[in-house]
């Protein structure tokens, strides 16, 4: 890995890429710490960190670095995008006018991107609305009012079409993908939190040979399952193609050997949030209501959706697995590769074309 980076940082073009990309990250790390006026900071912590926290806003400042619970502008993060997109595709498969759009080649793709960010900012408005009343029933805005409201909900959007045009910037003049990086970065930069937690939880006061083996055993099991992550997310199923020698003209084409590469899977991390989402959902109304019920149905239901129930674990296994095959029929149409490999004069050996 060293050896690449070296060899990347040695190529003018590209060190001025991971620079750009980088300069980037800075600005993002430093709008997640830029308080937004009128939200007092220690009580969206005492809100975050008692019954407040649960569902959808604890999500959210996991993927935002901590900058929701911080009370930052930065607060709503990039999540306005990612359901904007998510909006657009399954629109996509759903109105054929948009289908149609999206083969049209790069100006249909650029169309649906001014769609998208038009989306994002719509949804970035209604959850600053929604998110304004809930800290405002917390206790955690401090001047309660009309102008109040309105800087704080514009801030809050604001600050995820920043952040929105900081990621399109990074997939444009830097490396990767600018969104995947910044959710990346928002997640690492809670590492020297976690860090310190591990540290007083077994090598506090109360070290001893066993807390030590313990820590030992979490460190190797996290990095175990961090490399079957990664193993899965670039395994992938090459199915070989062979395309039939033509004549046209007095040229000869077709003749070689190819492969189809098919991710295993193909729907990534996106059935994860999906799930994750839908079971945090009805916490976060009960807290947008004011709170949670402690007794009858509604308790127990709130119950069985809290994630140390074996009922929240099922849905959440089941619900991964559906919206895993709902996304891949999405992203993979096998009849309109088929057809296209037809067209084209290729079969797949052993199969009949």
């Amino acid at each position: 890995m060293f050896k690449t980076l070296r060899n990347a940082w040695a190529i003018p073009d590209l060190r001025k890429k991971l620079l750009f990309t980088i300069f980037m990250l800075v600005i993002f790390r430093l709008g997640s710490v830029i308080p937004v006026p009128g939200l007092d900071p220690n009580a969206m912590k005492a809100f975050m960190s008692g019954d407040g926290g649960m569902g959808l806003l604890t999500l959210l400042d996991t993927f935002t670095g901590g900058a929701f619970s911080n009370a930052t502008i930065f607060a709503m993060g990039i999540t306005p995008y990612i359901n904007a997109s998510i909006i657009m595709q399954l629109l996509t498969v759903a109105i054929p006018a948009l289908e149609r759009m999206q083969k049209e080649g790069e100006e249909g793709r650029k169309k649906i991107n001014s769609f998208t960010r038009y989306g994002t900012v719509v949804l970035a408005l209604i959850q600053a609305v929604g998110l304004y009343f809930t800290l405002q029933n917390s206790q955690v805005v401090s001047q309660p009012g009309i102008m109040s409201f309105l800087v704080i909900a514009l801030t809050f959007t604001a600050g995820t079409a920043f952040v929105m045009w900081v990621g399109e910037q990074i997939t444009e003049k830097g490396v990767g993908n600018g969104i995947s990086l910044l959710i990346f970065a928002g997640i690492v930069s809670r590492g020297p939190h976690m860090i310190v937690t591990l540290y007083n939880q077994f090598l506090g006061a109360n070290m001893s040979i066993g807390s030590v083996i313990t820590l030992v055993l979490v460190i190797a099991l996290f990095l175990a399952v961090l490399g079957f992550v990664v193993f899965m997310n670039n395994a992938e199923r090459r199915i070989p193609v062979q395309y039939a020698k033509r004549v046209v003209g007095r040229k000869m084409y077709g003749g070689q050997s190819t492969n189809i590469p098919i991710k295993v899977a193909m729907a990534g991390v996106i059935p994860i949030i999906f799930a994750s989402s839908i079971l945090s959902f009805p916490a976060t109304i009960a807290q947008f209501m004011g709170g949670m019920p402690t007794e009858g149905f509604w308790a127990g239901f709130f119950h069985a959706l809290s994630t140390d129930s074996w009922v929240y674990v099922v849905l959440y296994f089941l619900l991964i697995i559906f919206f895993t095959y709902f996304y891949t029929a999405m992203q993979f149409n096998p009849v309109e590769m088929s057809n296209n490999i037809k067209k084209n004069g290729g079969f797949v050996p052993g199969i009949r074309p």
